[in-house]
């Protein structure tokens, strides 16, 4: 299996926080979020290699840091998507694509947001995305208010853990479960990246993806649970140095 970490943003949402910072790289309780996120997948078994996709203005930075963690357990390998702006970014979707052809993939994929945080182990979720192979699994997580939803993709799942629909930051939010940026993507199913681009030529968001998936083929949710944040932005970012402590993740 490998580990794809995505970090190809551009923190426009940061302001002046993430204008020279990469947001994997802010600090919560004087750690790197993206060292948190490393601790979540060190106890996976059979990692053979994590990648971690960024952009021309800070491949030097996550350079620096991979040459600092260079005792980690598995190779940790640092690839330029080689954009230079955020009106040029290639989109989660798009540097997703751009690992599996320029690293020639040909195993699972389990992919990280670079700016998640999250409290719940990674090991049952990727034993359930297993059981579930070759359908593509998702993590999900239950905001548990509407308002809060409608900042997100928000997802239905049947009794069977199938999702059921998938909408876009929702104006009338039909659930409180929304999607992390958390995709279990067995070998088998890596083909159809490259399908979903060439019908919708959009390559900004995962999420886009997995609404033209389901409504294909099967696709299912993993509920995380304990506390989650997404780093998107500067109230995001306070809200998880404030309630965050070093240990609970």
């Amino acid at each position: 299996m490998t580990v794809l970490i995505l970090a190809g943003g551009y923190g426009t949402r940061l302001a002046e926080l993430g204008k020279n910072t990469p947001k994997p790289l802010l600090k919560i309780q004087n750690r790197y979020l993206l060292d948190y996120i490393l601790e979540k997948i060190k106890p996976l078994k059979d990692v053979e290699k994590i990648v971690l996709v960024t952009n021309n203005r800070f491949y030097g930075i996550f350079q620096q840091w991979a040459k600092e963690r260079s005792g980690y357990a598995c190779p940790i390998r640092i690839v330029n998507d080689g954009t230079n702006t955020p009106e040029d970014r290639l989109g989660s979707i798009g540097d997703i694509d751009f690992v599996i052809r320029q690293e020639n993939l040909r195993d699972d994929l389990l992919v990280v947001g670079g700016d998640n945080l999250f409290e719940g182990p990674l090991e049952p979720y990727v034993r359930f995305s297993r059981e579930k192979a070759p359908a593509v699994t998702i993590g999900v997580y239950d905001v548990r208010g509407l308002e809060d939803a409608k900042r997100f993709g928000v997802v239905g799942i049947d009794a069977h853990d199938r999702i059921v629909f998938f909408e876009e930051k929702p104006v009338k939010p039909r659930s409180t479960l929304i999607a992390m940026c958390l995709y279990y993507l067995p070998e088998k199913s890596l083909g159809l990246i490259a399908d979903y681009l060439l019908e919708s030529g959009k390559s900004d968001t995962a999420g886009d993806y997995i609404r033209w998936l389901y409504q294909k083929t099967d696709v299912y949710g993993f509920p995380f649970r304990g506390k989650w944040y997404d780093i998107g932005s500067v109230e995001s970012y306070r809200e998880a140095r404030a309630e965050f402590h070093a240990g609970e993740v």
